[in-house]
């Protein structure tokens, strides 16, 4: 049994310690905000936070997230008021959606560590999230749009 905390709820799990964290989370939590990509950390449409840093979930065994604080596109906020998902819509940013939360959840990380990125700051740290629609340019603008929004109060 292995014990985790995502978006801030305690859970037990009977599953093996090398099982990947994104079929714990979709498969037996049923959050499946967090999709499945490549399944070799290439594309980032699995990331999820551990302890606060942008991780890839297809390939995070579930043993190295227990006793840490996980959370998914779900628990980034309670009522998709967080600015990057508000700046996502504003900015009409999915196409397909599919790779979003994951794009999302790095964005969350690149703002918390650079409230003002610039457009190399964002290239950067977000150049392990694939997009296949090629919605990159609405990303930047959804991500500046975000900065603006939290730096106005709006982060939660």
């Amino acid at each position: 049994m292995i014990k985790l905390k995502v978006n801030r709820k305690e859970y037990t799990v009977d599953v093996g310690p090398d099982t990947p964290l994104l079929w714990v989370l979709r498969d037996t939590l049923g959050l499946t905000g967090t999709k499945f990509g490549c399944g070799m950390a290439l594309c980032g449409a699995c990331t999820v936070h551990l302890d606060g840093e942008a991780v890839r979930s297809c390939v995070t065994p579930v043993a190295r997230a227990e006793g840490k604080e996980i959370t998914t596109i779900e628990g980034l906020s309670l009522d998709s008021g967080h600015p990057l998902q508000m700046a996502w819509i504003a900015e009409d940013v999915p196409q397909c959606g599919y790779c979003m939360s994951g794009q999302i959840m790095s964005a969350a990380v690149l703002l918390r560590e650079n409230p003002r990125p610039a457009d190399a700051d964002i290239d950067a740290a977000m150049a392990g999230n694939i997009c296949r629609c090629g919605a990159y340019q609405r990303i930047r603008r959804a991500i500046h749009l975000a900065a603006r929004l939290q730096g106005q109060g709006g982060a939660r």
